[in-house]
């Protein structure tokens, strides 16, 4: 569905024709108490007809007028639309986890959350290889290993499917985030508007990509 041009970033018309949704985005899906009291406060004040948790950890708030929709955008406390960062809780919460990522995500929510790319990215970061944020099905994903990051690009789960190809392991978080840049940088110098991931990487190769990126084969 397409977006007006006057509405906030991750606002849509419904299917109603009349009435709007947003999706409001916490970093990695994280909240406090404050963050839930002010949302409370705000569904409440703006009497919304329904809010729902979404797959990408963020929260849809449903039916609501041009107007209200966009005062509650303005009042939020986190962004709407832009790119998101799904996270595992990591190794400060879950006992498998063998990678902070929680800690990646954060960085690369600061980073990455805005910025204009050709088409809209996902990014999935998994403390461990039970890979709960499905790093293997975003645009970029990082997977925690006990000797560092496996980082694959190219994932999608929408209307045709595609598993992510591994780029590279055993990244530090530094050489995890100057891959992460490169990729994004040689993705944004080279695509054309409104082709995913997916299909850039398809279409390229990641042997071809490996070798623009400047790593061993």
């Amino acid at each position: 569905m397409s977006q007006e041009k006057d509405l906030p970033a991750g606002v849509f018309l419904q299917r109603d024709g009349k009435t709007f949704a947003a999706r409001i985005t916490p970093p990695s899906g994280k909240l406090s108490a404050r963050d839930l009291e002010k949302m409370a406060e705000l569904v409440r004040a703006y009497e919304v007809p329904m809010v729902k948790l979404t797959s990408g950890q963020r929260i849809g708030f449903y039916g609501l007028s041009r107007e209200k929709i966009h005062a509650l955008c303005d009042a939020m406390p986190f962004r709407s639309g832009g790119h998101y960062v799904q996270a595992c809780p990591g190794t400060d919460w879950c006992k498998f986890a063998k990678q902070d990522a929680m800690g990646l995500a954060q960085i690369l929510e600061e980073k990455y959350g805005s910025i204009p790319t050709p088409a809209k990215i996902k990014l999935g970061i998994s403390g461990c290889t039970f890979s709960c944020a499905e790093s293997r099905l975003r645009d970029i994903g990082f997977i925690g290993t006990p000797t560092g990051w496996r980082m694959f690009v190219g994932g999608n789960s929408g209307m045709k499917p595609r598993i992510g190809d591994e780029l590279a392991k055993e990244l530090s978080i530094q050489k995890a985030l100057e891959l992460c840049q490169k990729f994004l940088d040689l993705y944004c110098e080279t695509a054309p508007a409104q082709k995913r991931t997916s299909r850039f990487v398809e279409k390229m190769g990641i042997q071809t990509i490996k070798e623009k990126l400047g790593l061993q084969l």
